[in-house]
């Protein structure tokens, strides 16, 4: 899976270097430096990507890399699957509110990658009911900024050895 993960990866730092390509000039950022990772970091070009839409593109990517179900992208999204369906046939960007959702999963898996160091202990933790998180399961705090928040935190504190 390690393998994998390295590989969405690359593929999510072409899409990024792609999108931004237009946009960056050489005296202020090289292109070739652009990653997810920085994307993620540099919190203007997430407010640019935003505020653009996030392509279909790049959230396919995007689903291939954090652990959850079309059926959990769907809730997070507040769409129907049948419109995502419709999405990715036509290539369509998301709008603001579904593309800042987008962000802050890739946001959140990165972080889960971080403190688990693989995908398969970041999803067993988002699938298990957690007592500081009220006894809900992570992935379940997810569909809106205050339980992303909450899930945040915690990921956090299991990163610096405060458990509840």
């Amino acid at each position: 899976m390690a393998a994998s993960v390295d590989k969405v990866q690359k593929k999510l730092d072409k899409e990024i270097r792609s999108i931004f390509k237009g946009l960056l000039s050489k005296k202020t950022f090289q292109l070739d430096e652009l990653t997810f990772s920085a994307f993620l970091a540099n919190k203007l070009f997430v407010i640019y990507l935003i505020r653009e839409g996030v392509p279909y593109s790049l959230f396919d990517i995007i689903q291939d890399y954090a652990p959850l179900s079309e059926i959990e992208w769907s809730d997070i999204l507040d769409i129907s699957t049948k419109s995502l369906q419709r999405y990715k046939q036509s290539d369509k960007q998301f709008g603001p509110l579904q593309s800042e959702k987008i962000i802050e999963m890739a946001e959140v898996t990165s972080l889960g990658l971080d403190v688990f160091g693989n995908m398969e202990k970041f999803k067993l933790w988002l699938d298990t009911p957690n007592f500081a998180l009220g006894k809900l399961k992570p992935v379940e705090l997810l569909k809106d900024s205050y339980g992303k928040e909450m899930v945040v935190g915690e990921l956090t504190r299991i990163n610096y050895g405060i458990l509840a």
